[in-house]
């Protein structure tokens, strides 16, 4: 079955670049940044592009030249990330959360021209690796002057690239189910996207750049999608952000009752812990929507949020190689929101989304499983691009993710869908959060094992869970282990790792 786009099919993209030189320009003496209780300006935003630019010019390196940044939840890296981006350069993410050693490795692999990073960033290690690339080293700063050279630029390798054409992003995956790897994020995906993902908030008006009323909170890691396509969008659209350097319930709630923002954004990991802490109802009140993506979420925790607080979950569907393509809208939410339980919603205009049958490749009828194929402007490239998500689509468009090929097991013959038995474990009502992975077994091939987060105050033994989960699952889709940790392992996104996952079963033997 195929959803063609939705309402407006001529969807234009917007020129980031342009669009952010004007937006910083409209009043520069404006807040627009927030973070640890004080606003920056407008001004702050484009100073960092005109330091970034000066620098840059000077060697020679210009539109698409590749900029490294190590990416914190920090003022001085937004500053960097839209003096890249305002610049029509490419913004090459490096990860702050890495051992020294490695960071310093990715740095002398990649051989770029300029590296940038915070005051607290420039360890030893990181200015050895950037002297042996004969990278430019440049500190940002949080103050009137936005950058100073850490390390002059020297000799690099004759095969290190110098520019990636109309890429903005050379972003790093989150590493879920296994090690990081980097996709490129096209300047004309992401204007595309921008206006196709506009639909989801009333007050986004991008007929011409203007500033708008309000306050986003903007907690995810910048290093991921979600953190930066957070950040963008909201100051493409000229609302003001308020930063945190990393989510607690505690900072995240204080926000939200100093803003009162209308929409708010949580992953569903986050969700979990909003809920854990017994905020009263009154604690969001006036927030309109919740928009939740990243990680799949189970209907079961979707109904207690919006029994707890009477605010509609709103939950969009996408990925870092294709972006946001599908997604409720308040107007659905209201029409189909009771009778279309656990959809992701439906495509985004301008997206096409078809099932189709994993033999063949040929579309299958509406209400049957498959994997799930996207076609639009966004994604750069002609025809249909092919996913790893098995999911169903309904005859009105509702999509139903179903699990990823990836995550199917082989057990002894048996097919074993590891997502949908962390499903179930997850409405176990001690549980907070789950995951299973398939372990290698000589007899079986593979077999599915567990770890377990518990909620708050709970106590559940592993032998306890198990008789739970033989009397709700298949024999063959139980698990053989039960691991009961603390807290699972977990990307800087908030996903559950899948290799921190299998160190931990390593460790316990």
């Amino acid at each position: 079955m195929t959803a063609a786009p939705t309402e407006n099919t001529s969807a234009q993209g917007l020129h980031l670049p342009s669009w952010l030189q004007a937006i910083v320009a409209l009043d520069p003496a404006a807040p627009v940044l927030q973070f640890e209780g004080s606003w920056r300006p407008w001004s702050f935003l484009a100073s960092g592009m005109h330091a970034l630019d000066d620098a840059m010019v000077r060697h020679g390196w210009g539109e698409g030249s590749m900029v490294g940044i190590v990416i914190r939840n920090r003022p001085e890296i937004v500053r960097a990330m839209i003096g890249t981006l305002g610049t029509g350069r490419c913004l090459v993410t490096l990860s702050s959360v890495v051992p020294p050693a490695t960071l310093a490795a990715e740095i002398v692999r990649l051989g770029l021209p300029v590296v940038v990073a915070t005051e607290a960033d420039w360890t030893p290690e990181l200015r050895a690796a950037v002297a042996e690339a004969g990278s430019l080293g440049l500190r940002f700063d949080d103050d009137e002057r936005p950058a100073h050279v850490v390390v002059p630029a020297g000799t690099r390798r004759d095969d290190a690239a110098t520019t990636r054409a109309g890429v903005a992003v050379q972003m790093l995956t989150s590493g879920t189910t296994g090690a990081p790897k980097r996709v490129d994020l096209l300047y004309t995906s992401l204007g595309y996207e921008i206006v196709s993902t506009s639909r989801y908030s009333a007050s986004a008006d991008l007929a011409a750049p203007s500033l708008a009323s309000g306050v986003s909170i903007v907690w995810n890691p910048m290093l991921h999608i979600g953190g930066l396509r957070g950040l963008v969008t909201n100051l493409v659209a000229g609302r003001r952000v308020s930063l945190l350097e990393r989510f607690s319930v505690e900072a995240w709630a204080a926000l939200v009752a100093e803003h009162r923002p209308r929409a708010i954004a949580l992953v569903p990991s986050a969700m979990r812990m909003v809920l854990d802490a017994n905020l009263p109802r009154e604690a969001l009140a006036g927030v309109d929507a919740l928009v939740s993506g990243t990680a799949p979420l189970s209907p079961e925790t979707k109904d207690e949020w919006e029994q707890r607080f009477g605010i509609p979950v709103l939950v969009v569907y996408g990925a870092t190689e294709f972006g946001g393509v599908a997604g409720w809208t308040i107007r659905d939410w209201r029409a189909f929101g009771d009778t279309k339980r656990g959809s992701v919603g439906r495509a985004n205009e301008g997206v096409e989304i078809r099932i189709v049958d994993q033999g063949s490749g040929e579309a299958v009828p509406a209400g049957s499983s498959g994997l799930l194929e996207v076609r639009s402007q966004q994604l750069g490239q002609d025809g249909w691009v092919r996913t790893t998500d098995l999911a169903r689509m309904d005859d009105d468009g509702f999509i139903w993710i179903e699990g990823r090929t990836d995550d199917v097991i082989i057990r002894g013959g048996f097919k074993v869908a590891t997502n949908a038995v962390a499903d179930t474990l997850r409405r176990h009502p001690a549980v907070s959060d789950a995951c299973v992975i398939g372990v290698p077994d000589e007899r079986l091939g593979q077999v599915p094992a567990a770890g377990v987060e518990l909620r708050a105050g709970a106590t559940l033994s592993s032998a306890e869970l198990a008789a739970w989960a033989r009397e709700q699952l298949s024999s063959y889709q139980v698990p053989v282990v039960f691991l009961i940790v603390d807290e699972l392992p977990r990307t800087p996104s908030m996903k559950v790792s899948q290799p921190g996952l299998r160190a931990l079963l390593d460790a316990a033997g």
